[in-house]
């Protein structure tokens, strides 16, 4: 059972997702991570210019967005992962049937990353090397016992996960697992190879980070179905300890969701939404421009439907 306050939370949003439906033809949901920014921004110029509407982009987490989907007041999630998010894809795309998804999904990698130097110079490898207190320790910058690694932002699914698998392996009693937002996390690592100082953290494709710096992903026994038993706050107060991942993250795939009931009120971008299709290297240029480059996302949505108007052509047949 959520928490008053989430409920509460939930509900603001809702109403502010509602407001903006009132006002716009259609909503797009916006996840606080780079690339789902920019792939909103693309989407929203590609219908605003080719079918007249208004289009609203509005913040919201992924339970929330779904849940807007799910009562009319969002239409899209422009980049919903998976598995990170098959609980809610599960209960409203396949129990619910009111949203739809997108089967053109763009591949994605997960897991945990040192930067060159520190490989190269303390020798951490694996994953399980963190549990180690003495490998622990090079990642203390505060002094307080405990080493420190970037899991994650606050309400991403990864984050959650993330918590389960450092539980899974042991690193929970050796490390201290921050969630904070990405830019401040990247700031970190930017720092960090600066000043030659060792660093692991959360990464994951597609991103920016892997073009910006040499890094190396932590070896761990590869995924296995039968040992990943993952279940979300949403679904159980005591998920955490229900759960168990000793090993590496399955491939995800990244899709865009929308709401049924565009398919009646809004045939033509549910069709577009339906063959809309990215690859790895688009979506990781796309947050390469907005995070690095630090394009305006609005600006760059544009140029960039322009750059590629034979692909959108071809979604809009």
């Amino acid at each position: 059972m959520q928490s008053i306050r989430t409920a509460i939370a939930a509900a603001a949003i809702s109403a502010l997702g509602a407001s903006a439906a009132q006002a716009a033809d259609l909503v797009i949901g916006v996840p606080n991570w780079p690339s789902v920014n920019a792939t909103a921004h693309v989407l929203k110029v590609i219908i605003e210019d080719n079918y007249g509407l208004d289009v609203e982009l509005q913040n919201g987490t992924n339970p929330i967005v779904f849940e807007a989907m799910d009562s009319g007041s969002m239409h899209v999630h422009p980049e919903v992962w998976l598995p990170n998010q098959a609980n809610l894809h599960d209960k409203f795309v396949k129990t619910r049937g009111s949203v739809v998804m997108n089967p053109n999904g763009v591949a994605s990698f997960q897991g945990m990353c040192v930067t060159k130097y520190t490989a190269d110079t303390y020798g951490v490898s694996k994953l399980s090397d963190l549990t180690n207190p003495d490998v622990a320790e090079l990642f203390d910058t505060d002094g307080d016992g405990l080493g420190e690694v970037w899991i994650g932002a606050a309400g991403w699914a990864s984050t959650n996960v993330e918590k389960i698998r450092a539980k899974s392996y042991g690193y929970d009693a050796t490390m201290e697992l921050k969630e904070m937002d990405e830019t401040l996390a990247m700031a970190e690592v930017d720092n960090a190879v600066v000043q030659e100082k060792p660093i692991v953290f959360f990464c994951y494709t597609p991103n920016h980070m892997f073009a910006l710096h040499e890094l190396v992903i932590l070896d761990e026994p590869k995924y296995d179905a039968a040992k990943w038993n993952v279940i979300q706050p949403t679904d159980d107060p005591d998920w955490l300890n229900k759960s168990s991942a000793p090993v590496a993250w399955d491939l995800a795939y990244l899709h865009i969701h929308y709401a049924a009931t565009l398919e009646t009120d809004q045939p033509e971008v549910a069709s577009l939404l339906s063959k809309v299709k990215f690859d790895t290297d688009i979506v990781s240029g796309m947050t390469y421009a907005l995070v690095v480059e630090k394009q305006d996302p609005a600006d760059f949505a544009k140029a960039w439907v322009a750059n590629n108007a034979d692909m959108v052509e071809r979604w809009l047949r």
